[in-house]
């Protein structure tokens, strides 16, 4: 009995693997020490299945930040079309946060060198991501021009900065209004240290 043919088994690999990124996300955003077992569990699909894609725990952890990045900028682009400019900004930036958080939770999986070359790897699309909502944001008035997205890109720290609390979802979203009213203020601010005394 034939098993079909290699580009169709190749598909199948390709959406089991999707599949197990999009369920192992899931997971480590509630708990960074989520098992693989218990993810293979979630994701339907059996230990070997997920070790021939991920044969480490580092491995899969890793995928799944830069499939989470990968996602993020591709959705730059329909972010633009469904939403005004700065509703896209925030949108992204939040998810952004999220992305950051669950990485974060997951502590030194993400620390050796190998997985630090990785996420160097990722910040030259996401550079480009919040150039292009800022480039966005301007055409349309709602920042001001003269922007770097190297600024704007740690300026928004903020966002993965706050400590968990009922209260942080209500304290990020005053704070994002604090700083996109920055942005959107006077293209020339006077020089740090103008007015102070002598």
């Amino acid at each position: 009995m034939s098993e079909g043919p290699p580009t169709s088994k190749r598909a199948d690999a390709l959406k089991n693997r999707e599949h197990i990124l999009e369920v192992a996300h899931d997971a480590f955003a509630e708990s960074g020490l989520t098992s693989l077992n218990e993810i293979a569990k979630r994701a339907g699909v059996g230990a070997g299945t997920l070790y021939r894609h991920f044969p480490t725990r580092e491995a899969l952890i890793l995928a799944v930040y830069q499939h989470d990045i990968e996602r993020l900028v591709i959705a730059v682009a329909k972010l633009l079309t469904e939403q005004p400019p700065l509703q896209a900004f925030r949108t992204w930036f939040f998810t952004l946060a999220d992305y950051i958080r669950v990485k974060h939770g997951l502590g030194e999986a993400l620390n050796s060198p190998t997985a630090q070359d990785a996420i160097r790897g990722t910040y030259a699309p996401v550079m480009a991501a919040v150039d292009a909502l800022i480039r966005a944001c301007v055409a349309d008035g709602s920042m001001r021009p003269g922007l770097r997205a190297s600024d704007v890109l740690l300026l928004m720290g903020f966002l993965w900065r706050i400590p968990p609390s009922p209260e942080r979802d209500s304290q990020a979203e005053r704070m994002m209004d604090l700083v996109l009213a920055g942005l959107a203020g006077v293209a020339h601010l006077p020089a740090h240290d103008a007015g102070r005394e002598e």
